[in-house]
């Protein structure tokens, strides 16, 4: 039978969370915008289309919105990008599934330079059977374009797939297509939050998922 793992990207594979907020925090602050660094860490997880809205008046998104996510990708690209690092045990991990007879699948939302460059940190690309980014949803989750799309690539039913993510966004995306969910605490949102959105199971990180393989979700 097959079965498909679909895999977010930013904070379950890649360390890069925070960083994608404190771009988002300077592109904020020279539109004139002081939210704070909690306030967005708390919407990280969606693409621009619906954290700005969540973040700022319906008027400033309509004039400015556009504007301040092509920012916001330049500032990560200049200042940030060259600080992201792959989690322990990404390799060992999506070696186990593929053994386990999992295809992968990358559902991330992210632009197509982000996610080429977090292929090249995993070094999975001899592991991967299909690749989603921002170019393969209409709208960024937690709509659940991106995992419709990635289900699609990966050629299997909903019933026969697990995601693993880790926001709340993530899991709302994937529940809203009756996926199953694995949360990792490692893009720093709490256990009650990840639980409430509808994730099945919580692990701290890769290593940790890797770790108790056998007797999780994956191996059932």
């Amino acid at each position: 039978m097959t079965k498909a793992l679909l895999f977010d990207v930013d904070g379950t594979l890649v360390d890069s969370n925070d960083l994608h907020v404190q771009a988002w925090v300077d592109t904020f602050e020279h539109y004139g915008h002081d939210l704070g660094f909690d306030a967005v860490r708390n919407q990280i997880g969606k693409g621009g289309d619906t954290l700005l809205p969540a973040l700022l008046d319906r008027t400033i998104v309509e004039a400015d919105g556009e504007a301040m996510s092509t920012m916001c990708t330049q500032i990560f690209k200049a200042d940030y990008s060259d600080r992201v690092v792959a989690f322990p045990a990404v390799r060992p991990l999506l070696e186990r599934a593929v053994a386990d007879g999992w295809t992968i699948v990358l559902a991330s939302s992210g632009q197509p330079e982000e996610v080429e460059a977090s292929l090249a940190l995993i070094g999975c690309e001899d592991l991967i059977s299909g690749v989603t980014t921002t170019e393969d949803a209409e709208t960024s989750k937690p709509a659940p374009d991106i995992f419709a799309a990635a289900l699609k690539k990966s050629g299997v039913a909903a019933s026969q797939a697990i995601v693993v993510g880790d926001t709340p966004y993530d899991v709302e995306a994937a529940r809203k297509l009756d996926v199953r969910v694995v949360g990792l605490r490692c893009g720093g949102f709490p256990d009650d939050v990840l639980l409430a959105a509808g994730a099945a199971e919580l692990y701290d990180d890769p290593a940790d998922l890797l770790e108790h393989y056998a007797t999780s979700i994956l191996a059932t």
